[in-house]
């Protein structure tokens, strides 16, 4: 049986998400910090769990809102939860659920904490927009001007460049490469095909489509009333296209690259508005409570790379080092959960998985191995579900660990990719 190193095991409980909507749609007049409250409001009615047991709330966000940067604490201060409940925000790009629910972790195998709840939430309806410096330091010098003619004098200086707001793009800090970009660079390193691409992306649709329709995806999701009319009760991810098709898919035109590119909107995942999260408790706790883990934490890694190569290949780095930590190989997983950003990502990574080069930058000797597809993304993954930044790897852990109960499955490995060139990649196991 598998410890952290002070023999203390890792127990996931329970995990829950909201429904998984497209910026600007049913969700767009709700904050990240209330869909953040939504789901963990749920996590503890269907856990049953008591407010007073909770002893830290962990959460992730990609895009903060300025006036209130730390997500986890208001999360927190919800009626359920007793104000004393310690909670701190955490942001690794796309990765950073899964970095509040390793901090999390990590206060539990250290003996901090028994129960913690980690995850994360994203509105990218509602990002900031901000002013220019010219009209932002005009401003500052009218707040400070001592007269009605100082002020005038001040805001007197904006000129109509200044008036044009800037627009927060998904694109590096130190390369300036937007993510579709670097996909777009990938696939073409990699030999990666618009045909194969599309393949993918219908894929996600379909499996995701069918996992909603048999209600394998529906149980993870908490329905929400939407306010504040409170007239549309949202249940399932609205992303999913059951009706696209391979000719639909194929018709789109490529978007990075408008002449020679492959990346298009249908085969990338969307801009998206969600919360997810999961109960976390030492193991000792969930038995004393009574609760039977959906699974346990086996090992987990992260990796980084240099931004200007293949940002999104960081789970290729990372993913030999978790299983290595974890005394398993690739052939041991039942189950592989991969974050699909884009389908050329994946199609990359996987290629990646399979590469002697590849697992000499990682360390080792020998590549991680061929995934089955038969085991990867069984459910459709971020494509057809959606991507809200902070909440993905809580939803990938929740989605994992249930279809791993479903089937019996003992292990399960879960990737994901982020942007700063960083990768993620946890080992997840049952007793079987």
């Amino acid at each position: 049986m598998p410890t952290f190193g002070n023999g203390r095991r890792v127990a996931v409980v329970a995990g829950v998400r909201t429904p998984f909507t497209r910026a600007g749609t049913v969700f767009k007049d709700l904050s990240a910090i209330e869909l953040g409250k939504l789901c963990v409001s749920e996590l503890l009615q269907r856990s049953n769990l008591s407010g007073n047991e909770v002893e830290a709330l962990v959460f992730g966000t990609v895009v903060p809102n300025v006036l209130a940067p730390n997500i986890a604490r208001e999360v927190s201060l919800m009626p359920m939860l007793p104000k004393g409940v310690q909670a701190y925000s955490v942001s690794r790009a796309c990765a950073s659920a899964n970095q509040a629910i390793t901090d999390a972790a990590d206060q539990i195998a250290l003996g901090h904490n028994d129960v913690i709840i980690a995850g994360g939430a994203e509105s990218l309806s509602n990002v900031p927009i901000l002013h220019s410096r010219g009209f932002a330091d005009a401003l500052v010098a009218a707040s400070r001007a001592k007269s009605l003619a100082g002020r005038i004098g001040a805001l007197a200086r904006i000129r109509p460049r200044d008036l044009v707001p800037i627009t927060p793009a998904i694109a590096e800090p130190t390369t300036g490469e937007t993510m579709g970009e670097s996909a777009e660079k990938m696939a073409k390193i990699n030999d990666i095909s618009r045909e194969d691409q599309d393949h993918f992306a219908l894929r996600s649709h379909r499996l995701a489509a069918a996992g909603t329709a048999d209600g394998r995806l529906t149980a993870e999701i908490s329905p929400v009333v939407v306010p504040p009319r409170y007239d549309i009760v949202v249940k399932t991810d609205n992303g999913i296209r059951e009706d696209t098709s391979y000719e639909k898919l194929a018709a789109l035109k490529p978007v990075f690259d408008r002449r020679y590119g492959s990346v298009t909107a249908g085969n990338s995942s969307p801009l998206t508005d969600g919360g997810a999260c999961v109960l976390l408790m030492s193991e000792a706790k969930a038995r004393s409570l009574g609760y039977e883990p959906l699974g346990y934490i086996r090992s987990y890694a992260y990796a980084a790379l240099d931004p200007g190569e293949q940002l999104l290949m960081g789970p290729v780095l990372a993913a030999p080092v978790a299983l290595q930590r974890a005394g398993l190989t690739l052939a041991d997983m039942d189950l592989v959960e991969m974050h699909e950003a884009f389908a050329a990502q994946v199609l990359c990574n996987l290629k990646g998985f399979e590469s002697v080069e590849w697992a000499h930058r990682a360390g080792f000797a020998d590549p991680v191995g061929e995934v089955d597809r038969a085991r990867l993304n069984v459910m459709g993954g971020s494509i057809a579900l959606g991507h809200p930044f902070g909440a993905t790897g809580a939803r990938i852990t929740t989605t994992l660990l249930n279809e791993m109960g479903r089937r019996d499955a003992q292990y399960g490995l879960m990737t994901v990719c982020a942007a700063g060139g960083l990768g993620f990649a946890m080992v997840l196991e049952r007793d079987v």
